[in-house]
């Protein structure tokens, strides 16, 4: 069963491996840095872990009351389609604060689109 927590220190080698598979260097140069990152105020990170195993992570920053935004979401190449996206969605949203998420995507178009949302 996937447990979507708030990110932990411990989570950060699973999230730097996800990164590296795609791969998004900024995030896999300096591990410390990454952590950092994703515990930054204003940030609520999620991470999906699955008998042990990161297997996604959502970024969101948000003001904590009213407007928020996924500044990264990844999700393993293996484990897609499943909803764990969908989810890490929700969860960071609820613990976001926010009343809305905004979006600017190049090319997530129809995920984003499985959303009740407003273009």
């Amino acid at each position: 069963m996937i447990e979507y927590r708030l990110i932990l220190e411990e989570d950060v080698a699973g999230v730097v491996e996800l990164c590296a598979a795609e791969p998004w260097p900024s995030y896999v140069e300096n591990p410390k840095r990454t952590w950092n990152v994703l515990t930054a105020p204003g940030v609520t990170t999620v991470a999906a872990v699955d008998e042990g195993q990161v297997v996604g992570f959502i970024q969101m920053q948000s003001d904590g009351h009213i407007q928020a935004h996924i500044s990264l979401i990844l999700v393993a190449a293996n484990r897609r389609r499943q909803g764990i996206g969908r989810q890490l969605v929700r969860e960071a949203f609820r613990r976001s604060g926010a009343k809305r998420v905004d979006l600017i995507t190049e090319d997530a178009h129809a995920f984003y689109r499985s959303f009740a949302h407003k273009e």
